[in-house]
């Protein structure tokens, strides 16, 4: 007996690529909320995991990104002579003032509201066509052949990437999310990013001279513009957020959608009044969001000390990740059953999106996309099973939570 409690004790509160923590994290989560909700990791990181800690540091002005300095902490400074992380430093994503706001102004009104209503009819086209292509086989992967293909089109429709490129798009490897998980890269990992960030930058190279050629009406040819401007983006800003934006704009959504189906057909009573339903659809996807994030975590540092912080001391230059997860949750702030999946609850405001003025640019895009997305699929599959529901193969990252496929028929 004593020999199982010092194994208990030894085992961490979080040790995120654990098999059993990527299968089912929320576990892991609720022992965090309730004896150690400001909780300390052997890698120096603090985890808040309540939704009061997790909303105060994505909003509050005395914690930002600084991102050189803390990913010269968690892996040294040579770290950051890796081509993937010498692109990413320009992320606006990682960006504090003054440099996120030029940065986000840049492509903010690629991201109206009224525009993203707008593109409601070219998004239905595409998972209509979708559908019209598979439903004759009778089988799919929800993930590659359903969930990746939309947002991938549609983000490549806002960067003006022409029809005749995509194919290699709707083939590309979506091994990217380990960039931003808090344990370290292997070496191979490393030489694996270095290699698909190069043949990005390559690629997107050759887009910025075809725009600069010939301009449209889409974001890489205003972009290309701002960079000709001079003092608003260099070439380096132009080419890492060209990629970031292509990878923020189909990565999260692709997830959004494949987890949201998983948990719809895994609760079947939630399936059936969605399908009774239709309109609950909106809400539907709110929910989505809290039950099983696409994004699981956000990172932030102190710039400043922190005297208290759910009842612990953090000093200046200190890693907080907010477990964006773990927020979405707490019995603090939905009280009945926040393990349960349920499409009709009332006032859910997930916090998948970040907050701050790091809150997702594309929030209401995704959002869109995937209520029309699993509409569309409820609708015109009605007959639709997942082969194998209870035991579906999950990606091997921690931040960006989505499947690796999710085989259906009908």
């Amino acid at each position: 007996m004593n020999e199982h409690l010092q194994a208990a004790k030894a085992e961490p509160l979080f040790n995120p690529l654990a098999p059993d923590f990527i299968r089912d994290p929320y576990p892991a989560y609720a022992r965090l909320r309730t004896t150690d909700p400001v909780h300390l990791t052997p890698l120096g990181i603090y985890l808040a995991s309540r939704h009061a800690e997790v909303s105060l540091v994505m909003r509050d002005k005395r914690f930002g990104k600084d991102f050189v300095d803390r990913m010269t902490r968690r892996s040294g400074a040579q770290i950051l002579e890796e081509p993937v992380y010498r692109s990413m430093r320009h992320w606006m994503l990682v960006q504090d003032p003054p440099d996120h706001t030029r940065l986000r102004g840049l492509v903010v009104k690629a991201f109206t509201a009224r525009r993203v209503e707008d593109m409601r009819p070219r998004i239905q086209q595409i998972v209509d066509e979708t559908l019209d292509r598979i439903e004759p086989q009778g089988h799919m992967d929800l993930i590659e052949d359903f969930a990746f293909r939309l947002p991938v089109t549609i983000i490549c429709d806002m960067l003006g990437i022409p029809e005749d490129h995509r194919e290699a798009f709707y083939k590309s490897s979506r091994d990217g999310g380990r960039l931003l998980d808090p344990v370290p890269l292997t070496a191979q990992e490393i030489e694996e990013a270095n290699a698909g960030n190069e043949m990005a930058q390559m690629y997107f190279r050759q887009l910025f001279e075809l725009r600069r050629r010939s301009p449209g009406d889409d974001l890489t040819s205003q972009l290309v513009h701002a960079e000709e401007d001079g003092n608003k983006l260099s070439n380096e800003e132009l080419t890492a957020n060209i990629i970031l934006l292509f990878g923020a704009g189909h990565e999260t959504t692709v997830n959004l959608i494949g987890n949201g189906l998983l948990a719809l057909y895994r609760n079947p009573d939630q399936l059936a009044l969605l399908k009774a339903n239709p309109s609950l659809i909106t809400n539907a996807v709110e929910e989505f969001l809290r039950y099983d994030s696409s994004v699981q975590s956000t990172g932030r540092v102190a710039l400043e000390d922190i005297d208290d912080l759910g009842g612990v001391r953090i000093p200046k230059g200190e890693n907080v990740l907010c477990l964006l997860g773990s927020a979405n949750r707490d019995p603090a702030v939905y009280p009945d059953h926040p393990d349960r999946l349920d499409i009709a609850r009332p006032n859910v405001r997930p916090l998948s999106f970040g907050g701050g003025i790091h809150f997702c640019l594309g929030a209401q895009l995704a959002r869109i996309e995937a209520e029309i997305a699993i509409a569309t699929l409820l609708r015109r599959l009605p007959n639709l099973r997942i082969d194998d529901v209870d035991n579906p193969e999950w990606r091997p990252t921690f931040v960006l939570r989505g499947l690796k496929r999710l085989p259906a028929s009908w």
